[in-house]
């Protein structure tokens, strides 16, 4: 009777290569539960917006490290026990591509902590149909004044009114047409008063932020202007500036 073969056995990752997928999916989890507990009312905006995040980071950085540890055992194995190299280098990119997220929400949190930003600090456009929907609010309408005029200046001087060379009749309706291809929640149109009121809910947190659009007579053309709010926040990481630079180039080009 002859002992039947026995059959190599495969060598098995490496403890940092698992370690390393480890700590990547739980960024993973950490940076995708944040809006999902916000949203479910589990994490405060604070939590959410800053606690989180960081930890994502924290997580993906150490996956990045340990799988790049892994990445070094696996390349110094023999060909034939090179098992995991793959899954390796996958934990360094997948924990270099999470940890640029809070990275970059970090980078946003150096904007100025207004949340108010309009083309015309002097006469900001005023809303009327979305005051109601705004009763529970934390943040108010009223604008904050010179203080918050000089924040926005020097962080955004390019958010300025737009003049078009038609009449208010007709930049009424391309400023309205721009609305809906924002895919905004049209409140409220009034031709006569030259007013448009909308509302936009961003995409992760769904933060509902009121946006108005103010159309005048401007010598043979219109004048047009945008005020961007959000009901939530002390600072808005430059959520509304983007969103009055993004209209007002729709508006451009449409």
């Amino acid at each position: 009777m002859t002992d039947a073969p026995i059959a190599p056995s495969r060598p098995r990752f490496s403890i940092f290569v698992t370690l390393g997928v480890i700590l990547a999916v739980a960024s993973g989890v950490t940076l995708l539960a944040a809006p999902i507990g916000y949203n479910l009312g589990i994490f405060s905006v604070r939590t959410a917006i800053l606690t989180l995040p960081r930890w994502g980071a924290y997580l993906a950085i150490a996956a990045i490290v340990v799988s790049f540890a892994g990445l070094i055992v696996a390349v110094r194995r023999p060909k034939s026990a090179r098992r995991g190299l793959a899954l390796a280098a996958i934990g360094v990119l997948l924990g270099a591509a999470l940890t640029a997220i809070p990275v970059g929400a970090s980078r946003r949190l150096s904007m100025p902590p207004i949340h108010d930003i309009t083309t015309d600090t002097q006469d900001p456009p005023q809303y009327e149909a979305i005051v109601p929907l705004r009763a529970d609010a934390p943040n108010k309408l009223a604008y904050g004044g010179e203080k918050v005029a000089a924040l926005q200046r020097k962080a955004y001087p390019d958010i300025q009114p737009l003049t078009l060379t038609v009449p208010p009749t007709q930049a009424f309706e391309r400023a309205l047409a721009a609305v809906r291809k924002m895919g905004w929640n049209l409140v409220a149109a009034d031709a006569n008063a030259g007013r448009i009121e909308a509302t936009d809910t961003t995409f992760w947190y769904r933060f509902k932020d009121d946006v108005v659009v103010r159309i005048r007579p401007a010598g043979a053309g219109s004048r047009i202007d945008v005020r961007s709010v959000s009901r939530i926040g002390g600072g808005d990481l430059g959520t509304n500036a983007r969103r009055v630079r993004t209209y007002l180039n729709t508006l451009k080009t449409g």
